[in-house]
């Protein structure tokens, strides 16, 4: 054989090998850490559920799934973080529809979310609790809006920042309800709560999951829940849209999604662990008492949802005129 016939062999082996060996190594997933960024501060829905699920894919799949909090600038900051990752597998986003929000509110980020990443799965949504400080001289929803409008941009809601589910169920509010209160944006929901409860802010859009044990304490005042139906676990509680603004709705919804080009073994893999999870009937109760419900989608399925999604927030952020702050 000459020297060029050998080369190409060579080289027409050397590709078969590592044909062969790269499926193996996603099937064999994961040999090692993987790292849950959650690009927001710790404390909050996503930050607690991104540490449920790591603990459970830990047991499931063996390896440790470490997570790391790397908020700022509304989530982009963190979500930068990933995108710039390998797609290997073992840089994952805990994200919620902060991001999906974001395509549209902001003009200017280091990314795109559906180009620049692929959707592993969903995980939970929430209703969100519509509440106020007691010195807030409104016990329903109709008395609050009737005292916004009395004292325009003087009602001041707290936010997690600005693109989150918080700040778009306060924008979304305003624009249906036809008041003027002002946002008040901070580095992540505990914060806004320990404000709130302190007095130093009038009311917050809070996920149930979290500001329902404050209202049965009565350091806050519970007036409508967010969902399309009552919460499971408020149920005499009116939705805002009950209350009313008809038509109101906005949630919280989580899920995971890694860098473009995670090789689709991995992915699966990922969804298949998760929808295992999240379907245990333990997991499913232990939700349901904290008004959370579990998503079960397949990778494609996340990814339509997720297209969508960009594609609702982008309708609501042009109604109530949001601005990225």
């Amino acid at each position: 054989m000459n020297t060029i016939k050998v080369y190409k062999l060579t080289l027409i082996g050397l590709l078969l090998l590592g044909a062969t060996v790269m499926p193996t190594q996603a099937q064999d997933y994961p040999t090692r850490a993987v790292k849950i960024v959650v690009p927001f501060a710790a404390g909050g829905p996503a930050d607690n559920y991104a540490r449920f699920m790591g603990q459970q894919l830990q047991a499931t799949l063996g390896q440790n799934f470490i997570v790391e909090n790397k908020p700022g600038a509304g989530s982009i900051i963190g979500t930068d973080l990933v995108a710039k990752a390998s797609s290997d597998g073992y840089t994952l986003l805990m994200m919620s529809n902060a991001q999906t929000v974001n395509e549209s509110l902001v003009a200017k980020k280091p990314y795109a979310l559906l180009k620049d990443f692929v959707g592993i799965a969903p995980i939970n949504y929430s209703d969100l609790l519509l509440v106020v400080h007691p010195s807030v001289a409104a016990k329903t929803l109709s008395e609050l809006i009737v005292l916004a409008k009395s004292k325009p941009g003087k009602l001041n809601y707290a936010s997690s920042g600005t693109g989150t589910p918080y700040h778009m169920a306060g924008e979304l509010f305003k624009a249906m309800a036809g008041v003027d209160i002002t946002h008040v944006p901070y580095k992540g929901s505990s914060g806004a709560r320990t404000d709130l409860l302190g007095g130093q802010v009038d009311l917050m859009f809070d996920a149930v999951t979290t500001m329902t044990d404050y209202a049965r304490a009565g350091t806050v005042r519970s007036l409508a829940t967010t969902g399309n139906v009552r919460s499971s676990i408020l149920p005499d509680m009116p939705t805002v849209s009950e209350a009313g603004v008809a038509g109101y709705e906005a949630t919280i919804w989580l899920g995971l999604m890694a860098p473009k080009g995670t090789p689709d073994t991995v992915v699966n893999r990922l969804n298949a662990a998760i929808t295992t999870i999240v379907s245990r009937p333990d997991i499913r109760k232990q939700w349901s008492d904290k008004g959370a419900t579990p998503m079960v989608m397949s990778p494609v399925e996340f990814q339509a949802y997720l297209e969508q999604d960009v594609k609702k927030w982008a309708k609501i952020v042009a109604l109530s005129g949001a601005k990225q702050e």
